[in-house]
C-alpha cells in the first residue's frame, strides 16, 4: 500500500494581532513572552489567536484532497504550512518530493525578472537543472499564453497573467506533489477549464493533489476526498459531496423562518417561504431532478380578488437562472383577510449542484405595483451525482445512425461537402 506523500499531523498555528516593535527594549520582552508561551501548549498570550487548530490529514499518490470553508477558516494557512512558508506552532506538516505549488499570485516570482527568467528561477527552486526546465519550457509558455510578454518583468503582469504563468510552471515541471490555492479564480473560464484538465492529467499519473477553492463544482468533479475547515478546525472530512453539503449548511441560514409583517401598512405582505421536499417536509437542500414545492406564506390586511405571485432564482454567484410569475402563466389568486399561502410546484428540479437564492414578490392585479418584495431573501442548495457542467441539466440521449457510424469507421477520408 502506497505511503502518504502529504502528511499534516496535529498542526496548530497562531498569530498575534497588531504586533509591532519600535525598539530593542520592546522586542526582548516580546521574544521572552513567545518562548514562555510556547511551553504552555494551547494557551494563548495577549493578542494571540489560533488560525489552525489540531488539523490532521494525509494524501496518498493519485489522491485529490479538496479543502473548502468560509473566508478566514484557515485554508491558505494550511497550504503555507505544507509548503514551508510558515512553520506550525505545534504538530508537523511534511511533503515528500518535488512540490509544484501555486498558493499566492506571483508567489516565488522575482518581480524584476522577466517571465522567461522566472520560469528558470522557479525550476531551480524546485531543484531542477537548466536542461530539465528547457525541455518543458515550450509547454509552459503555450499553456500560460504569455508568449508576447516573456521578456517583460513580471511586476508588469496582470493578476491573470501571473496566475497563468504560475500555474503553468507548477503543473509542468514534473512535480511529485501539486498544491493549488484559490488564485485560479482570477483567470477566465477557459483558463480555469484548462487548469482542471491539466490537474486531472497529473492525478492520472499518480501525483497527489491538494486543492483549495470556493468553486464547489470544481472540487466535487476533481477531488475524491474533501475537508471542511471552520475557524481553523476540521468540521467535516469525507466524500466531497457531503463536505460541500455541510459547507452549504454552514454558510446559508435556513430559509423556512417566517417573518413578521413590518410596521408599514400593506394590503398583503410576505411572511416567509418554505421549501418542501417530495414528502412535504421542509428542507434547504434538494437533489437535481427531485420534485420541490415552493410555499409562499402571506398575510393580507383585507380581501383582494386578484393578486399575482412572482419567483426569481439566482445562483449564489449572481447568475440569473429562472423567473416565473402567475401573470405570465395567465393565472391569478384571490386572497382573504388573514394568513394564507400559495404553492409553486416544480415536478422536476433541473438545477445543477450549487447554492441558490430566491426572490419573492406579490403584485397587484395589473402586475404594475408590488404589494411586497423580498429580493435574495431565501436560500437553498442543490446536490447531485451528475458530472454535468453549467446551470441546469437537460434530459438527453446520445445517438448515432448506422450509416453515419459506417462512414466514421471507414478508412475513406471524409468529404466535407457530404
Amino acid at each position: 500500500m502506497a505511503e502518504p506523500a502529504i502528511i499534516c499531523d496535529g498542526a496548530w498555528k497562531k498569530f498575534r494581532r497588531g504586533e509591532h516593535h519600535n525598539s530593542l527594549r520592546d522586542l526582548i520582552p516580546a521574544l521572552a513572552m513567545r518562548l514562555v508561551g510556547s511551553k504552555k501548549g494551547t494557551k494563548l498570550q495577549k493578542k494571540e489567536f489560533w488560525t489552525v487548530k489540531d488539523v490532521s490529514f494525509s494524501v496518498k499518490p493519485g489522491e485529490a484532497l479538496g479543502i473548502i470553508g468560509p473566508n478566514g477558516a484557515g485554508k491558505s494557512t494550511i497550504l503555507k504550512l505544507l509548503t514551508k512558508i510558515l512553520r506550525p506552532t505545534r504538530g508537523s506538516c511534511a511533503v515528500h518530493g518535488r512540490v509544484g505549488a501555486l498558493i499566492e499570485i506571483a508567489a516565488g516570482f522575482h518581480p524584476d525578472l522577466t517571465g522567461r527568467e522566472n520560469v528558470y528561477f522557479q525550476g531551480s527552486i524546485m531543484g531542477m537543472k537548466k536542461a530539465e526546465v528547457a525541455r518543458k519550457f515550450d509547454e509552459i509558455v503555450e499553456f500560460s499564453q504569455v508568449s508576447d510578454f516573456l521578456e517583460t518583468p513580471v511586476k508588469r503582469y496582470s493578476s491573470g497573467m501571473n496566475a497563468r504563468l504560475g500555474f503553468a510552471i507548477a503543473a509542468h515541471l514534473d512535480p511529485d506533489v501539486l498544491i493549488v490555492d484559490e488564485v485560479l479564480s482570477v483567470g477566465d473560464t477557459g483558463f480555469q477549464a484548462r487548469c482542471l484538465a491539466r490537474m486531472r492529467e497529473i492525478l492520472a499519473q499518480g501525483v497527489p493533489l491538494v486543492f483549495v477553492s470556493h468553486n464547489l463544482q470544481a472540487v466535487q468533479s476533481l477531488c475524491n476526498r474533501g475537508i471542511l475547515l471552520n475557524r481553523g478546525e476540521i468540521a467535516f472530512e469525507g466524500d466531497p459531496r457531503n463536505a460541500i453539503q455541510e459547507y452549504r449548511r454552514l454558510v446559508w441560514s435556513p430559509p423556512a423562518k417566517v417573518e413578521k409583517v413590518d410596521g408599514v401598512a400593506k394590503d398583503v405582505a410576505i411572511r416567509g417561504v418554505q421549501l418542501l421536499d417530495e414528502k412535504d417536509k421542509p428542507s434547504d437542500s434538494f437533489s437535481t431532478r427531485q420534485s420541490v414545492t415552493l410555499r409562499i406564506l402571506y398575510e393580507a390586511a383585507r380581501q383582494l380578488d386578484k393578486v399575482h405571485f412572482a419567483v426569481d432564482i439566482h445562483r449564489g454567484d449572481g447568475v440569473y437562472c429562472y423567473g416565473i410569475n402567475t401573470n405570465m402563466d395567465g393565472k391569478s389568486f384571490g386572497v382573504s383577510e388573514g394568513r394564507g399561502h400559495v404553492d409553486l410546484f416544480l415536478p422536476r428540479l433541473t438545477l445543477l449542484p450549487n447554492d441558490y437564492t430566491l426572490s419573492i414578490g406579490i403584485h397587484d392585479q395589473d402586475f404594475m405595483t408590488p404589494y411586497d418584495l423580498k429580493p435574495f431573501a431565501y436560500h437553498f442548495s442543490v446536490t447531485s451525482d451528475l458530472s454535468d457542467y453549467g446551470v441546469m441539466v437537460l434530459d438527453h440521449e446520445w445517438r448515432q445512425p448506422e450509416k453515419a457510424a459506417a462512414v466514421l469507421t471507414s478508412e475513406e477520408p471524409l468529404d466535407p461537402r457530404r
